[in-house]
């Protein structure tokens, strides 16, 4: 089953909001120095790179998306001065050593090859400069996606396929900062962010995962009506509502970040004057 991320406004409704609160923090973790040349890496509608551009005053800013969508919904979100291209987090448009730091949000679980995209951000990073990245907490700390995973194997079987908790199983803090030694970063460092979901009622929960974009709101809309309705009703039913109708729900991401430690390159060795085998005159 194909996942569908390409309408920017039902990415925004579904996932954009949390990750902005997300956002934040990691940035303020991250706590980069002003006047940096900067690459987001699955820019999508634009969170990260807004954060960056009215915060922490980049020299350049580069964004790369799959999706021409979202890299026309940032162009229209942000400044001009940011250079957006659509492009894969496996073969980035970028030239060696073109940044001082690269950072990614929500990205890193969606490479087929993950360990392949974070080689191309250590190609894209200059020696000494930083890798940083966050992805949810799928297996243990996304509510939101459980309660819903949970309902849909609880009425078909096959839904574990698709379960986030299944799929992204290697987003986790050991799997994460294995991929950035494998990678050959030092100094690197792990935490977890929190943020509480809020929604005023049933349907602001709900109605995101009927736009299609991401993998629960397309496995969903791959259900037949009846099947669709079944599985609302069952969430329903196992969510923690209040009685003013409300839901909180807790969602962690992972954050992660590392330096970029580049070999010198060995310069050509010069060809070497022959030796003068001749004595001494005298």
């Amino acid at each position: 089953m194909k996942v569908t991320w390409e309408s920017a406004d039902a990415y925004e409704l579904y996932m954009g909001r949390w990750s902005r609160l997300v956002a934040v923090q990691f940035l303020e973790w991250l706590d980069p120095a002003d006047g940096l040349k900067w690459l987001d890496v699955g820019i999508g509608t634009g969170t990260l790179s807004d954060l960056i551009l009215n915060k922490y005053k980049p020299a350049e800013l580069y964004a790369i998306d799959q999706s021409e969508s979202f890299i026309k919904t940032a162009q229209m979100r942000l400044r001009k001065d940011i250079q957006l291209q659509v492009g894969n987090a496996m073969d980035l448009p970028i030239d060696d050593d073109a940044v001082n730091i690269t950072v990614s949000g929500l990205l890193l679980n969606l490479p087929p090859e993950p360990e392949l995209a974070l080689k191309e951000m250590v190609r894209v990073t200059a020696n000494n400069g930083t890798i940083a990245a966050y992805v949810w907490d799928y297996s243990g700390g996304m509510e939101m996606l459980n309660y819903f995973w949970e309902a849909a194997v609880e009425l078909n079987l096959m839904a574990d396929l698709m379960h986030e908790g299944k799929r992204y199983d290697h987003c986790d803090k050991p799997a994460l900062k294995q991929l950035f030694v494998d990678a050959g970063m030092t100094d690197i460092a792990v935490t977890s962010i929190e943020i509480i979901q809020q929604f005023a009622d049933f349907d602001q929960f709900w109605d995101p995962f009927q736009a299609g974009q991401g993998t629960a709101p397309t496995y969903l809309l791959s259900q037949k009506e009846s099947e669709q309705t079944a599985l609302r009703d069952l969430v329903k039913t196992h969510l923690p509502i209040a009685e003013d109708g409300s839901i909180k729900l807790r969602a962690r991401a992972w954050a992660i970040k590392g330096v970029v430690t580049k070999l010198a390159k060995e310069e050509p060795e010069a060809e070497r004057a022959p030796a003068d085998e001749g004595g001494s005159d005298d």
